[in-house]
């Protein structure tokens, strides 16, 4: 086998690992682990987890699961489990995840891309770009484990490019040759004990760097001291990526009328980023101009802007991958005309002051609020300019949709989907089903 598959062997040899949470990722690991043989592999999760994939493996569950940590040399953490403040500090120490250790172990070029918003469209974007060129892989976040593409990783030219969660980020001991930090906004805070912690998770994808390495990063965002090379981007003044008056400037020179199918400024902000990172980083194409030039053939992914049907002449928009204010305020912001928007989901204690003051100035003549979130923030919205329909569920406001919009109707629910649906796929899979009457 490759390197990679030798280091991650010879890591593992002999030792006692606990698989903490068992959904995508944790199935992954064990099947890695069992390829491996040598080592000790008992599962935790607070659900009951038996499956034939854990016939002969210990399965700790229950509410104290967490309770045997102490007891494993090796602790292979999943992205969704929340600590806290749940263990001590000497387990905390134990703990590694399929990104600590692609980031580790791997000898091949790693691309890392995180941010709260885009990343999975500027990480797929990048490899998109990097393929027509180079030899690369997509994992991490957008639903491929990480340490999934070990078993193909026979040339050490093949770059890897992973989208990277704060989830993921949160134990790393090591970060990538490139790294992309795209924004950041309030977010994921059920699962930190604060914004501060949610941001340090995130700056891990610099804070190993060396001087080797690069760091493309949101302008606001840019750290004092980094000893990675340095590209800063922004939405809002000038940089080395930017995008202003509909335009992107890459190092001073400008590039209009860019053909893609991405809409709106903060996905001309993700082209520019990844055709910088693919042509002037990876080196991939001989002109930035070769590389924008296959913008043209990426197809954007769902549950973004996605059109899913129209209705008595008006477009119906899927954008459930909005769960926070600002990105809400991009989707209506890629349209000239949205005459009804849907907002709300689970209340996390986001901070809506900013989407409230955008609704208010608006000219949307439709806002339609769903629970939770959206319930709450109904009484600081103005009616006197528009309707305010508080919804039952995404049935009655889809239904009610109907009735009132002439032009666009977008969902960019500004909130989480937890609560009511399983994840924010299965929220924009509801609506598109709604709208089309499926």
């Amino acid at each position: 086998m490759n390197l990679f598959y030798e280091r991650l062997r010879g890591f593992f040899d002999g030792k006692s690992v606990l698989i903490l949470g068992f959904g995508r990722e944790g199935r992954s690991t064990l099947r890695l682990l069992k390829e491996f043989g040598n080592c000790k592999i008992t599962i935790a999760d607070r659900n009951d987890v038996s499956c034939p994939e854990t016939e002969g493996i210990e399965v700790i569950s229950g509410e104290h699961y967490l309770d045997r940590a102490g007891e494993f040399g090796i602790i292979m953490k999943a992205p969704g489990i929340a600590l806290f403040d749940d263990v001590s500090a000497d387990i905390k120490a134990r703990i590694t995840s399929q990104t600590d250790l692609l980031l580790r172990f791997c000898p091949n070029r790693v691309i890392g891309v995180t941010g709260t918003k885009g990343k999975s469209t500027t990480a797929s974007l990048i490899h998109h770009f990097l393929r027509e060129y180079e030899s690369s892989v997509l994992v991490g976040n957008i639903g491929i484990p990480p340490l999934e593409c070990v078993g193909g990783l026979n040339d050490r030219r093949t770059i890897i490019v992973c989208e990277m969660s704060c989830h993921q980020l949160e134990y790393v001991q090591a970060s990538p040759w490139t790294a992309v930090y795209l924004n950041l906004f309030e977010e994921h805070l059920d699962h930190y004990t604060g914004f501060d912690a949610y941001r340090k998770a995130k700056e891990n994808i610099y804070r190993f760097q060396r001087w080797a390495d690069y760091l493309v990063v949101n302008k606001e965002l840019a750290p004092e001291n980094c000893a990675a090379s340095v590209i800063t981007a922004s939405l809002t003044e000038d940089a080395d990526i930017s995008v202003s008056d509909g335009s992107l400037r890459i190092q001073g020179r400008r590039y209009d009328n860019i053909s893609t199918s991405l809409l709106g400024t903060h996905n001309l902000y993700n082209i520019g980023i990844a055709a910088y990172v693919a042509h002037y980083i990876a080196f991939a194409g001989q002109t930035i101009d070769d590389v924008l030039g296959y913008a043209e053939t990426f197809r954007p992914l769902s549950h973004r802007l996605e059109k899913v049907g129209t209705v008595n002449g008006a477009e119906y928009i899927n954008d459930s991958i909005s769960t926070c204010p600002s990105t809400a305020i991009a989707a209506v912001r890629a349209f000239d005309k949205v005459d009804t928007i849907i907002i709300g989901g689970m209340d996390r204690g986001i901070d809506y002051t900013e989407l409230i003051d955008f609704l208010n100035g608006s000219d949307i003549e439709n806002v339609i609020l769903l629970p939770d979130s959206g319930h709450k923030i109904m009484p600081l919205l103005d009616g006197s300019k528009r309707t305010l329909y508080k919804a039952s569920d995404l049935a009655d406001a889809v239904a009610f949709a109907k009735k009132v919009t002439k032009v666009r109707c977008v969902l960019s629910p500004a909130a989480a989907s937890y609560g009511f649906y399983k994840n924010f796929e299965e929220r924009g899979e509801h609506f598109r089903k709604l709208v089309n009457n499926e």
